[in-house]
């Protein structure tokens, strides 16, 4: 496949917001588990299985000192959401464009399903006056790259330019489609 190859999307990107209820359940892509040589789009949960982490169901991983050789996989998305305080911001690339947060996927176990972590960053110079965090973000063009392990994470763990995002207030949760 072509670096630059980008998956037939029957599901359009969509806004990635974290406090979306019923529960985060996203679209994602990765590799077939049984054909590696193949790709789908499945829906999963978004978090980990509490079960296993005293409780709590871990969303986020981070970045520093690890590394993701295995269950890669990809949250198609228009914009990312964050709140601080009462505020609520959406976040999009500033050219436009849809993207797609970096991820990795856990198997099923038990009665919890197919669930994915989004990967994050320190935040970069258009959201740090917001927020300290947020998701990796992989442009179209870094699809087969992020999934297949070809580029240095370091490269795709690098904080985005300035200017490269567009960060605005979030209008009423009403007001814009989800």
């Amino acid at each position: 496949l072509r670096s630059h190859y980008v998956p037939h999307m029957t599901i359009a990107p969509t806004p990635f917001d974290p406090d979306v209820p019923g529960g985060g359940v996203e679209a994602l892509v990765r590799r077939k588990p049984d054909d590696m040589s193949k790709m789908e789009m499945v829906k999963a949960v978004w978090g980990s299985d509490p079960r296993f982490s005293d409780g709590i169901n871990y969303r986020f991983v981070r970045t520093e000192g690890r590394v993701f050789p295995e269950r890669r996989c990809l949250i198609p998305a228009s914009e990312f959401r964050m709140g601080t305080g009462k505020h609520r911001y959406r976040v999009r690339l500033d050219s436009g464009n849809f993207f797609y947060l970096a991820a990795i996927w856990d198997p099923p176990l038990a009665d919890w399903p197919l669930s994915y972590r989004i990967l994050t960053i320190d935040a970069g110079p258009d959201v740090s006056p917001y927020q300290s965090r947020h998701g990796v973000i992989v442009e179209r063009r870094d699809v087969m790259h992020w999934l297949d392990g070809t580029i240095p994470d370091e490269t795709l763990f690098a904080p985005p330019p300035k200017h490269s995002l567009f960060v605005e207030p979030l209008r009423a949760q009403a007001a814009l489609p989800l």
